[in-house]
């Protein structure tokens, strides 16, 4: 027990130690909450303009988070960087060297590293849905509406999940530069063609982001085979599997 807890207050020294982990997560906050709270404006100033069908599927929970989209970016970076680092500057070998036990020095950076991105995902969930709903005015929806707050609560959840899957893509990969090369085109490029063309859309839908954005929404958009903790949990799927993934790479190859 006693190696465990050094090895945690070392993999703790090293995140807050490396600047540009601490600039990704206030990147994650501002962007999020900014960008939610102008397409929050943005959406109360069009509400009139919209159908009957529309009107009836407006989720102004949901659109709060609209940001949540571009601030991921900065997870990825951070849970990237936060393994990558080591490998980049041949830390790695010191680090494996003092922790033999590969298990141990893995699991350890991830909790650290996971805890980290719980806290401010979480905070950073409740002040962009707050600051969404008062940009939306008349059209708000409150914390005390059913399926609110289980929403608000998953923003935070799916942020720190999408931060431990690059972690673990990182683990896989080892080059920053690779892990972001293929993390990047994936979220913000593969998925979204997959989820937006018809011939593709049931494909997408089982992809890590899209079934984890389920359980953000209130007001069902599309007809996913699955509800809001269906599609966390098929988020969570993919993260068991990244993490598995590279534990197995870690304990075989050399640093």
């Amino acid at each position: 027990m006693a190696v465990v807890t050094q090895v945690l207050q070392s993999e703790w020294t090293k995140i807050k130690s490396v600047r540009s982990t601490v600039w990704t997560l206030g990147l994650a906050v501002v962007v999020t909450v900014a960008l939610g709270a102008l397409i929050s404006a943005l959406s109360k100033n069009e509400f009139e303009k919209l159908s009957p069908r529309e009107k009836i599927q407006f989720d102004p929970t949901f659109i709060s988070f609209a940001g949540m989209g571009l601030g991921q970016l900065a997870l990825i970076v951070f849970g990237v960087l936060v393994v990558s680092n080591e490998y980049s500057t041949g830390m790695i070998r010191t680090s494996l060297a003092a922790v033999p036990q590969r298990g141990i020095f893995l699991f350890s950076k991830l909790a650290v590293a996971a805890l980290l991105a719980f806290v401010v995902a979480m905070v950073t969930s409740f002040v962009t849905f707050f600051a969404g709903q008062a940009m939306l005015g008349a059209y708000k929806a409150h914390l005390g509406d059913p399926g609110v707050l289980r929403a608000v609560l998953g923003g935070g959840l799916y942020m720190t999940l999408i931060t431990v899957f690059s972690m673990a893509v990182a683990t896989m990969l080892r080059s920053p530069m690779l892990s972001l090369g293929i993390l990047m085109p994936f979220f913000f490029l593969i998925s979204a063609i997959l989820g937006n063309v018809s011939a593709t859309k049931k494909v997408g839908q089982y992809l890590p982001d899209q079934a984890g954005q389920k359980v953000m929404q209130v007001v069902a958009a599309d007809d996913a085979p699955y509800g809001p903790w269906g599609g966390f949990a098929i988020m969570v799927l993919w993260v068991v599997a990244a993490l598995a993934g590279g534990y197995v790479l870690l304990k075989r190859r050399d640093a």
